[in-house]
């Protein structure tokens, strides 16, 4: 909106780098064009404002495709305002010249033809596609379709407006018909879940098993350790009775042997002995058994001797038959 300031019979107006001013008075041009700012009498002057900027027109309408479905269609158009000229001559763009404001609404007739327009390209497309088609390939088509068409359309190039571009953000079925359609899919969607829930589980116990196997491998392994041990210790202890009982055995025959030798020699000795003997008389071996015998004979505190004792024994020392 143009910024006009009020004075007594003069006005002064600002335009703004986006919209393009025509100034006519008396059917003579005074001014025109974008940025303008000049002075102005209120009374014969005629003011035109068109806006030069990008405007977007959302798009909201529903559809019939060829298989007589209902299909609403969300779109929004971008478009400007590229001859000004053309456009202040086709719309009133005109303004008050006390206020600034238009005296009629150009952007919602603008808004109108751009929506009639773009409806009915759109139907025309619906109409000859089928439900899921229109679903799948609908909002790529539609967008084609209205960006080739309004900028063909004579009507708004006449106008001298031009279509930016075109977004179609949704082409979507009836609820309960997007509710059957979305059916299989979520079915799908359901059975990868439930797949991939029985996968984890198989997973899950196909681990519990391995570590099931594991333990029960290492307990056999164990055992079979301890049984090794116990082998061992067993063969340990035979072999330390063994090695003691040879140890007893070679101490034992030592021992034997050892005997043998002293009785080989006392035997010997004991032989020489009686071999000493018999070579002596009968005289000495009686003397020396006498002292023998006084050697071992307790004390003896009277000893009587009779006279057939001593004859005897006097005649054996001389020989003399008694």
């Amino acid at each position: 909106m143009a910024d006009i300031t009020r004075l007594p019979f003069l006005r002064h107006l600002r335009g703004a780098p986006t919209t393009y001013v025509r100034h006519v008075t008396r059917g003579r041009v005074r001014h025109q064009g974008v940025g303008l700012s000049f002075w102005f009498r209120p009374l014969p002057a005629v003011l035109s404002e068109v806006p030069l900027d990008d405007r977007e027109l959302p798009l909201l309408f529903h559809g019939r495709t060829a298989d007589f479905q209902d299909v609403t269609v969300q779109a929004t158009v971008t478009w400007r305002v590229v001859e000004p000229e053309r456009a202040a001559g086709r719309l009133d763009f005109g303004i008050d010249p006390d206020t600034g404001r238009w005296r009629g609404t150009p952007l919602e007739q603008l808004g109108g033809l751009l929506t009639g327009l773009a409806q009915q390209h759109a139907l025309d497309l619906l109409a000859g596609l089928p439900l899921q088609m229109a679903i799948t390939d609908g909002m790529t088509l539609a967008r084609e379709r209205l960006t080739a068409g309004l900028a063909a359309d004579e009507r708004v190039t006449g106008t001298g407006i031009a279509v930016v571009g075109v977004r179609v953000v949704a082409v979507r079925p009836e609820p309960d018909v997007e509710r059957a359609l979305q059916t299989p899919a979520r079915e799908q969607v359901q059975q990868d879940a439930d797949k991939a829930t029985f996968e984890r589980r198989a997973l899950a116990v196909e681990r519990e098993r391995a570590i099931g196997e594991n333990e029960l491998q290492s307990q056999i392994e164990l055992a079979v350790r301890e049984e090794r041990l116990v082998a061992q210790r067993g063969a340990n202890e035979r072999r330390r009775a063994e090695e003691a009982a040879e140890a007893d055995r070679i101490a034992a025959e030592a021992e034997a042997g050892r005997a043998r030798v002293i009785g080989a020699a006392e035997a010997e000795a004991e032989a020489a002995r009686l071999a000493v003997w018999r070579e002596l008389d009968q005289a000495t071996v009686l003397a020396l058994a006498a002292r023998d015998l006084a050697g071992n004979l307790p004390g003896i505190g009277t000893l009587n001797i009779t006279p057939d004792l001593l004859t005897g024994t006097l005649a054996r020392l001389t020989g003399e038959p008694r």
